[in-house]
């Protein structure tokens, strides 16, 4: 009908109307189908092209390739993030993939956006995001409980050199608690690399707090040894001690404010990934321990721009 009506010398918003559709549609698909040697609108050439493009709707394989599918699926069972694949497979594959095609690929697995049951000949891989949610859903935020005084020298004061994260040696730490409140381990996290530090505890007592740390920061040179941020528990309440033995300057978050020490805070979240709430690490080895601490250590990370943490210290202390 198109190119009767057009060798008839109808406009287009005549052709459009007779047809029922827009007539920018009908000038795009006249544009698409008029073969340059012609240069008149083409029916046959129009119609092999839809029933092309027909063959490409719909598809189940939202990644480019199997190469593409295969780095993504290894390393989200290596509880890397979508977006640190897709930072990491542009240096190792020399690919482009954003995360969110990595996203809609885990989803897709799953009728109805992951609503539904799990497709035939499809793996269910929402288990390994990191809150492994069965469907997508929007972020929220929590509001602080109360605001008081921290029992050392206040984050307040922390130079503005530590907060812009312009050097390393500026720590943050935390401890990770076993099941029934027993002992766990300490994570110390170095705020411009990312680089991790996990420790087992033999104690919940500041002594046992500091033992952890000097024992990790005794590896390192006095360049990489500036100051810490830690929260308020009790493990941390013998700041002074901890000074003299490391070196650190102390610095405390304002109470219930986890956001201030958000590097560890997310660290621990992914801690927990491998080592769930309620886990006994009194039945963790210290090779299960060490095997956490290279693979967090081995991570792209985005702010590294694709490097990964140990890559980004190693250059820091061969400088």
């Amino acid at each position: 009908m198109i190119q009767s009506m057009w060798w008839d010398g109808k406009s287009l918003r005549r052709i459009a109307e007779a047809l029922g559709r827009s007539h920018t549609s009908v000038s795009r698909e006249m544009r698409k189908n008029f073969p340059r040697e012609h240069k008149v609108y083409t029916p046959r050439l129009a119609q092999e092209r839809a029933e092309t493009n027909t063959h490409h709707r719909g598809r189940d394989e939202r990644l480019k390739n199997e190469t593409v599918r295969s780095y993504v699926i290894a390393h989200l069972k290596r509880r890397w993030s979508p977006e640190q694949i897709s930072l990491r497979i542009k240096i190792d594959l020399k690919e482009t993939i954003s995360h969110e095609a990595i996203y809609q690929y885990i989803y897709h697995q799953v009728h109805r956006d992951g609503r539904g049951y799990l497709k035939p000949g499809c793996e269910d891989l929402r288990g390994c995001l990191r809150r492994r949610r069965k469907r997508r859903t929007t972020k929220g935020s929590r509001r602080c409980q109360r605001i008081s005084r921290p029992c050392g020298t206040s984050i307040e004061e922390r130079t503005q050199v530590v907060n812009n994260r312009r050097r390393v040696g500026d720590w943050e730490g935390d401890t990770v608690e076993s099941r029934d409140r027993k002992p766990g381990i300490n994570t110390l996290v170095e705020r411009k690399t990312g680089y991790t530090f996990i420790t087992r505890l033999n104690g919940k007592t500041s002594a046992a707090t500091i033992h952890a740390v000097s024992k990790r920061m005794s590896a390192l040179p006095a360049r990489c040894k500036r100051t810490i941020t830690l929260d308020n528990g009790p493990e941390n309440s013998d700041w002074n001690q901890l000074e003299r033995v490391t070196g650190l300057k102390t610095f405390f978050a304002h109470p219930y404010c986890s956001g201030e020490r958000g590097t560890n805070e997310n660290t621990n979240g992914l801690i927990r990934d491998y080592f769930p709430k309620r886990t006994d690490f009194d039945m963790i080895t210290d090779d299960e321990i060490s095997f956490v601490e290279r693979e967090l250590n081995s991570r792209p990370r985005k702010r590294l721009k694709g490097r990964t943490p140990l890559e980004a210290m190693s250059g820091a202390l061969t400088c």
